[in-house]
């Protein structure tokens, strides 16, 4: 009788095991993100600006702009998608396609779709500097319809990097799009985004940015544009993740053409992230 009993037990707590394990890994999956909020900047994510961050989540953004001749073009997708984190110091991200809406004789169609990953190279939570620098490389495959992607594929290195001080936070990134083929059409660009953001209420952050564009090579070749770009979120929390780490983000800005050359201008973006 005792032997039967002892293998009862042996059996019950053998197939339990794998049940641990089922509940244990979603459990360490979703942990990531407030994981990170020790290692990290306690912050937002910009409207345009990259973020140097390790974060769990997906993005859904829809933009409405103005070409200069005063044609209006809204994209649904707006080159966001979804993030996952690999280990501490990986996140691995992937944007499906846009669909883009001219609202002229151009036809509208799906964009390019990309693939990326970002590697934190130094970070500290609030006890540790509040500060982090990373380094990203995305690659675009030229799938877009009609004229609504690259002619070819791409890749754009990027480092970022932030700081937080009480309410303040101050991002800055730089980065560049090198396509893989027919540079006298595309050309090359490098990118230069920073923002200064401000925590003004529990739930409400408000940010400015500055984004720049450098053109070499191509139709574009010598010209420059900029923008302006306020911004604000709102800001939801789940209470275990801590009193600083967000769950869900609505947020919107605007682009606003402050360069005589431009290829747009008014870009309304609105948002929702969700973090997990």
């Amino acid at each position: 009788m005792i032997r039967i009993r002892t293998l009862a037990l042996l059996l019950l707590s053998s197939a339990s095991l794998p049940i641990a394990a089922q509940t244990s890994h979603p459990n360490g999956f979703l942990a990531h993100n407030a994981e990170m909020t020790r290692l990290q900047p306690s912050m937002i994510s910009p409207v345009v600006t990259p973020d140097p961050r390790l974060l769990q989540y997906y993005r859904v953004s829809v933009a409405h702009q103005y070409t200069p001749s005063g044609a209006a073009t809204t994209n649904y997708g707006n080159t966001r998608g979804a993030g996952v984190i690999l280990l501490k110091r990986v996140e691995l991200d992937w944007v499906p396609p846009a669909y883009i809406q001219h609202n002229s004789v151009a036809a509208d169609g799906f964009g390019d779709t990309s693939i990326s990953a970002k590697v934190r190279i130094a970070s500290g939570g609030t006890e540790n500097g509040n500060f982090d620098v990373a380094a990203s490389l995305a690659h675009c495959f030229a799938t877009g319809s009609h004229t609504n992607g690259g002619r070819t594929d791409s890749f754009s290195p990027t480092l970022a990097g932030a700081f937080a001080y009480r309410r303040m936070s101050f991002v800055s990134g730089f980065g560049g799009v090198l396509p893989t083929g027919k540079i006298a059409t595309q050309g090359r660009s490098i990118s230069s985004n920073q923002a200064v953001q401000f925590h003004a209420r529990p739930h409400l952050w408000l940010e400015i940015e500055n984004n720049a564009t450098f053109y070499f090579a191509g139709t574009h070749d010598g010209q420059m544009q900029n923008f302006v770009t306020p911004g604000a979120f709102y800001v939801g929390r789940r209470k275990e993740w801590g009193p600083t780490h967000p769950f869900f983000i609505v947020d919107s800005g605007m682009q606003i053409a402050t360069s005589r050359f431009h290829t747009y201008n008014h870009n309304l973006i609105a948002e929702l992230r969700i973090l997990f």
